[in-house]
Formats: C-alpha cells, structure tokens, sequence
C-alpha cells in the first residue's frame, strides 16, 4: 500500500484551517512516517494577549497522552521497581481497601474500577479550579477504597491508575520527569516535562483556552497532574519520539508491542485499551493512539505500525475534535473511507431498569452516565459503534428498550418514565461525613459546596428514586446521576460511582 500524502495534507488544511479566527487559538498538526515528516499545518494563536502565532515547536500540555510514556516507562526501566502482576498494596501499604488489590496492570489498562479522583472530588463539590497536592489527594484514595465496579469485569476510562502507580514508584524514590528525562529526552535531544501541578514555570508553555458563549477564556485546573497527564512539549518533539516507536529504535525500541499487548477482561475477551494506548481498526488496518483533553488543550496521536507511519495533533483551544480529525487525516493517508455517522436508535432519555445508570440518545451522541461518544454506522449487523477503545459501545433497539454493550459490559435501558416522588423523596440536606461535604436540594435544585463558589445544579427526574443533575464546572457541563437508597443517596459519573451521602 502506497500512503496518499498529499490527500491527507489537504484534509489536515481544511481542518486547521477552521481554527484560524481572528483572535481565536489554534494548534499544530503533523504527518509522518518514521523518518520524516511530510507535512506540517499551524493556524491560529499561541497565546491572545500577545498575539503569537501557533507553531510546531509550541509548547502545550499534552495531557492524557502522557499516559502512553508513563506505560512505556515502567514496562521498560520501572521493571526493576515494580511489576505488571504486582498488586499496589505491596507497593503502597496504606490502600487497605478494594482498591489495594488492583494490579499495576489493572491500573494502567483501565479494567480497574477505579474511580477517577478528578471526578470523584467534583460530586463532592470541589470544582476544578480548586488546587490539591499530591499527598493529599493519596490519603483521599486510601481513605475512599471502593471501586466503581468489579476489577476485569469492563471498561471505564480513569486516571486514578496512573496517580496510584506513580506513587508506587514516588514510595521508591523514583520520579516520573528523572525517567522521562534519563530515558526518553536525553536519547532524543527532545524537551518534554513533567510539571507536578498546573502552577508549574514550564519553559515556552502557551496558554490553554476555552469558549465561554462570548468569548476566549484563559483555562486553568487546580488537581495535582500526576502521571496521567502532566506531560508538556511541542508537536515537533512529540513527534520525534512516535518516530522512534515507528522505527523501533533507540528508547522507543519494543515499546509499541509492550504496550499494544493485548489485556483481557474477566470473560477473556481483549478490550482494546493495552498500557496507556488504545487498538483501533479502520477498514482492515489495525491503529494505535491515544488522545488528551485538559482544560484548554487537546492532543491526540495515532500510528500505523506496520506502514510505519503517523498522525500527532495538538491544539490549545477545548473545542477541537481530535479524535475525529486525527481519523479523517488517517483515512486519507491509507485511502480509506471512515464510516457513516449516526444510528437507528429513537432518540431520547433512557434508564437501567433494574440500576442507577442513564443513556442519553440525542443527534449522532450517546451519552452515558454523563460521558458522551460518537456514534457510527460500522457494525455489519446494524448495531451503532462507538470508534472509540476508551469507551467502546455498541447498541441497538428490542422494541422501545436500549440494549448492547457500554465498556464491554452488557446493558439495557428502557424510556424514562418520571415522577414527581423520586424529587420529593430528595428533599432537603444530605451529608458525606468523612470529607465534611454538605448538599441541598430545595424543589428541582441542587446548591453544594461554600458560599459564592457554590456548585448549583438543576434536577430532572428519570423516575424511580432517580434524578439527573446538570452543573457547570469550569469549562465544561457535568451530569450526574442521584439515585436513593433508603436513606443514603448515591451519586453517579462514568468515572467515579462510589460518592454516598446520608441524611
């Protein structure tokens, strides 16, 4: 197969070309084999207030993609401190709860059930602007040891894993930026870093952006990065290290098959998320990637290993599609068609009949317990898909009823039904003791958190002691899911299903 180079530099134009606003940020993207790059589009700005142009040696927060040079780390010097069958209470004595009993496997293949702290913190009213430190947000973790479900018995996207293994490591004396610097940057000649916190000085980092309706706003986060996603560089550097996996050569030689190496679930189906990577299929082409979303910055690489070549975005505006992009540029690189958006689902409010969890069909989104996906018409026996190994669906109708798979766990919902009971039965204050967090709900309201920087959220019954709550946090909407349990209430994410408050 020969790659179309210039059909793909004409789909990266027209993509970067939409980032190109007065006034507005922008990002870099990058096409590249595994030993030049073809192509390189900018548009945009680096940072408004000084009206710096974007460029390839831009320096962004990467986010999530850090995952994959965390994984590839500790499967290559991290061995001599710690292994993939190791569970973390050998490493770290203080989880005496469930979440102890993970594997660091388990912790960075996201079958864990661990629920994601960022998420976690914000249903207990914390926003994302307010700051924590590392050690702090351990002690939350050790103190908090449920899991969000059954260690292997699906897939849920969360960054707890990583926290939790970097501690592992930190308990050793060993950190994060030494490995990445020793191993990964001095080989290379390239700058990444690994900042502990969003306050951080990070040489040449442009601001990150998000629209508020009316207008550009500065973006910042307060939790500790960890691990997960603290990584900074440009999309020049990072693409000299994909290049490396491509080439598997110098640090990046083995670490593509360690890291794409399948993972099982408890049934013994593979789940498509590896070490910090996710497998992907496009026609009969088999990708690797992963992408990254902070507040203000997007970023999202994937590589055809065998063509050995590659696709690296990175921008610092929240509203980039960059999974969907990174897919178009790909497709026109191998001269393939993505498949058709949409479904033959009605759309709608949909809940479990028999739990708390909620399905949302509304355009070509599903969204599912807050956390929304794409849907597409690229199953051959009519089911919509998700693209996505982070959070793989895959549904269809039996009658009005939802039924399929969502993380690779089977699910069924039916229409909601709702009822003025399941807001009465909510009424008043509720209280979770052990972090001194307080909400209220007063008629179809939620208030939680201290004075003016209260969370406020309206409440929508989904019928059966449930009601879906919709808050603003930062740049982004956040909807959960309240659902009573005598007196206790339950307060459900994707990522984080443990919070209980009590009368």
């Amino acid at each position: 197969m020969t790659a179309n180079w210039q059909q793909a530099a004409e789909v990266a134009q027209q993509i970067t070309q939409g980032w190109q606003q007065p006034g507005a940020p922008g990002g870099a993207l990058v096409l590249f084999d595994a030993h030049h790059i073809h192509s390189t589009h900018c548009a945009g700005l680096a940072d408004l207030a000084q009206q710096t142009p974007f460029g390839a040696d831009s320096v962004v927060r990467f986010a999530s993609i850090t995952k994959h040079l965390f994984a590839a780390l500790v499967t290559g010097p991290g061995r001599r401190y710690l292994q993939l069958n190791d569970k973390l209470v050998q490493h770290l004595p203080q989880l005496t709860g469930a979440n102890g009993q993970i594997t660091v496997g388990q912790a960075l293949d996201m079958s864990s059930g661990l629920p994601d702290v960022r998420e976690t913190l914000s249903l207990l009213g914390l926003s994302v602007y307010n700051a924590t430190s590392a050690a702090d947000l351990l002690d939350f973790v050790a103190q908090e040891g449920d899991l969000s479900y059954p260690p292997g018995s699906e897939i849920s996207y969360t960054n707890t894993g990583y926290r939790l293994v970097e501690e592992a490591l930190k308990a050793k004396g060993v950190l994060f930026n030494d490995l990445l610097q020793q191993y990964i940057c001095e080989p290379l000649d390239i700058s990444l870093v690994a900042p502990e916190t969003w306050f951080d000085i990070v040489p040449g980092l442009v601001p990150g952006y998000w629209q508020n309706g009316a207008q550009w706003q500065l973006s910042s986060a307060g939790l500790h990065l960890s691990a997960s996603g603290s990584v900074t560089g440009s999309v020049n550097h990072l693409t000299r290290w994909l290049q490396s996996l491509l080439a598997d050569s110098g640090p990046g030689a083995g670490v593509l098959q360690r890291l794409s190496a399948p993972r099982y679930l408890n049934d013994g189906r593979t789940s498509g998320y590896g070490l910090g990577i996710t497998s992907s299929t496009l026609g009969s082409q088999t990708l690797f990637g992963h992408g990254g979303s902070h507040a203000g910055y997007k970023s999202y690489f994937l590589l055809h290993p065998e063509l050995k070549l590659g696709v690296a975005i990175v921008a610092n505006r929240e509203d980039v599609a960059t999974s969907e992009s990174a897919l178009r540029v790909m497709a026109a690189l191998l001269d393939r068609s993505l498949p058709e958006k949409g479904h033959d689902l009605t759309p709608g409010l949909y809940v479990a009949e028999n739990a708390a969890d909620w399905l949302e069909i509304q355009g070509v989104t599903a969204t599912w317990l807050g956390a929304g996906e794409t849907l597409w018409r690229a199953d051959p026996h009519g089911d919509a898909v998700s693209l996505s190994s982070t959070f793989p669906i895959k549904l269809r109708h039996d009658g009005e009823a939802i039924v399929g798979e969502i993380g690779h766990a089977p699910r069924r919902f039916v229409p909601v039904e709702a009822d003025s009971a399941s807001l009465e039965h909510l009424q008043g204050r509720w209280f979770a003791h052990t972090w001194r967090s307080q909400m209220v709900i007063e008629g179809d309201r939620l208030i939680m958190g201290i004075g003016p920087a209260a969370i406020h959220a309206s409440l929508q019954s989904l019928g059966g002691d449930r009601v879906l709550a919709t808050a603003q946090d930062g740049p982004w909407e956040k909807r959960f899911v309240i659902a009573r349990e005598g007196d206790k209430v339950r307060l459900l994410l994707n990522r984080s299903r443990v919070v209980r408050f009590t009368r």
